[in-house]
């Protein structure tokens, strides 16, 4: 599921296009924190 709000098209003809790329990729990520004692 795409966010209709990111950016579209691409650059050339590298096949990455917006949703693909890193503000695609952003919209499927969450920031977790993670403790560990060393």
């Amino acid at each position: 599921m795409i966010d209709p709000a990111l950016p579209f098209g691409g650059y050339k003809e590298s096949g990455i296009g917006h949703e693909q790329g890193r503000l695609g990729l952003e919209a499927y990520l969450e920031t977790k924190s993670v403790l560990m004692k060393l």
